[in-house]
């Protein structure tokens, strides 16, 4: 084997080496990169969320209706690896306390007290490990490879589905 030959083959190996390094990377993603650019803006329901009379039983209270249960998705996204931030309401709780099977949404309350946001802006995420019920005021970012998949639960329709790689606190950088 002559030196160009051994130099191509070592060229080759190198770089089949560090592609997992690189790809293996996930892309940051905003709640906002999740709506199509051509898609009609949101008009928001402007009917009471609940009747206030029954204030003192907001848990008993018919869930809020969602809006835009079929709002349009990004398809470029569907295969991606990605790393979002957001807010977990659970599907289903374990006897642990944890959650495995969760709505992924941009802001604390949605789903539960407030009408739930366009399904586009919804991820349904499962997880082996899970979180902690306890701990759901707290914002995650949620590490997984995107599906451009509708599901269905009692609580909303979601336009995205994840199966989490990895669950992380949200912190704010220094």
């Amino acid at each position: 084997m002559n030196i160009a030959a051994i130099s191509r083959v070592l060229l080759t190996l190198l770089v089949l080496a560090s592609t997992p390094i690189w790809a293996a990377e996930p892309k940051e993603l905003t709640w906002s990169e999740m709506i199509p650019a051509d898609a009609p803006p949101e008009v928001p329901n402007m009917t009471p969320l609940h009747d206030l009379s029954q204030i003192g039983d907001m848990e008993s209270a018919p869930a809020a209706k969602q809006d835009l249960p079929n709002a349009p998705v990004v398809s470029e996204l569907n295969g991606q690896l990605i790393r979002l931030p957001g807010y977990i309401v659970p599907l289903e709780v374990s006897e642990e306390g944890r959650t495995t099977d969760f709505l992924l949404v941009p802001y604390y309350g949605a789903c539960i007290h407030v009408p739930p946001p366009p399904s586009n802006q919804i991820v349904h995420v499962t997880s082996k490990v899970g979180v902690l019920v306890d701990e759901l005021y707290q914002p995650y970012w949620i590490v997984g490879q995107m599906q451009v998949k509708p599901s269905t639960s009692e609580l909303a329709d979601a336009g995205y589905q994840m199966d989490a790689q990895k669950i992380v606190v949200y912190e704010l950088p220094d």
